[in-house]
């Protein structure tokens, strides 16, 4: 922006700038958080069960959030002052509203590594974290030094007792031996059935908070609306992987690009009216 500023005058101030920037630096702004959101999706095209995220954004119309009596058109003769005496009528925003997650299946690959467990379906892990029950769609699991199922974080994944049990006593504990799970979710041990496998699934996706490391937590006040999930099928020796489409995220990465340099272009455009309004104008009244 310019350094020739009225004296007295806020750099805040509407008389400081075009009304019409504001518009275009929040656009900025919202691309910015896009090519962040993209980038982090590039980043996890190989971790399995990602989820993709995508941006929400709406426009923010200040003169649709007053009162049609708060808006008020200046009544004066026209000029520079009355130009911007508008109170925000006449101004929009990009507003960025939220992160929406694509909960849609990634594609199943056969590992042959039988604590690689993948779900085709709605349903998630229940896993338990130093924070709680926590739920996960990455299904490469291994043995801990105590033969515990448990997260490549090393956090104990957990067995079916019915919602709300007691997750201490539902961590899967094996003694070493060839491992079977069925399609059902069933985990066999030689002859010894461990149990099944917790696999819940979220009536109110909404509710789900990415938490990292592949989990997902809770949103306050949001009812996750979970049930056992008796659709899911799982599949043992096989990976779900990310369900990000590369080619898809480096299109919308070119086209966030591109609008963001548009956006920079008209930052700059009402710079050089500022500029103009501060140095040519006042010239023209000498004249």
């Amino acid at each position: 922006m310019s350094s020739r500023v009225k004296r007295g005058t806020s750099l805040a101030s509407p008389v400081c700038m075009s009304k019409g920037i504001y518009t275009a630096v929040s656009g900025a702004i919202a691309q910015t958080q896009r090519l962040e959101t993209i980038a982090n999706n590039l980043a996890n095209v190989n971790t399995p069960g990602f989820k993709r995220d995508s941006q929400i954004f709406k426009e923010y119309l200040s003169a649709y959030e007053k009162e049609p009596g708060v808006v008020e058109v200046p009544r004066i003769p026209a000029s520079i002052e009355s130009f911007y005496d508008m109170q925000g009528g006449d101004k929009s925003y990009v507003d960025v509203a939220g992160t929406y997650t694509d909960f849609n299946q990634g594609y199943l690959k056969q590992t042959g590594n039988p604590l690689d467990i993948g779900i085709e379906g709605k349903g998630f892990f229940e896993v338990l974290t130093p924070e709680g029950v926590k739920l996960s769609r990455a299904g490469n699991f291994s043995l801990d030094g105590e033969g515990r199922i448990v997260t490549k974080q090393g956090y104990p994944v957990l067995k079916d007792g019915g919602l709300g049990a007691d997750p201490a006593g539902r961590v899967i504990k094996t003694n070493g031996a060839k491992l079977s799970i069925s399609p059902q979710g069933e985990i066999m041990e030689g002859q010894e059935n461990l149990g099944k496998l917790a696999i819940l699934e979220v009536g109110n996706r909404d509710s789900l908070l990415k938490t990292g490391n592949g989990l997902f937590g809770f949103k306050e006040n949001l009812d996750p609306k979970m049930t056992v999930s008796n659709e899911s099928v799982i599949h043992q020796g096989s990976l779900e992987g990310s369900n990000v489409n590369t080619i898809k995220e480096m299109t919308d990465m070119i086209t966030a690009t591109r609008t963001f340099e548009s956006t920079q272009k008209a930052i700059q455009a009402y710079d050089e009216m500022h500029k103009r309004l501060v140095t040519d104008v006042p010239k023209l009244g000498q004249g």
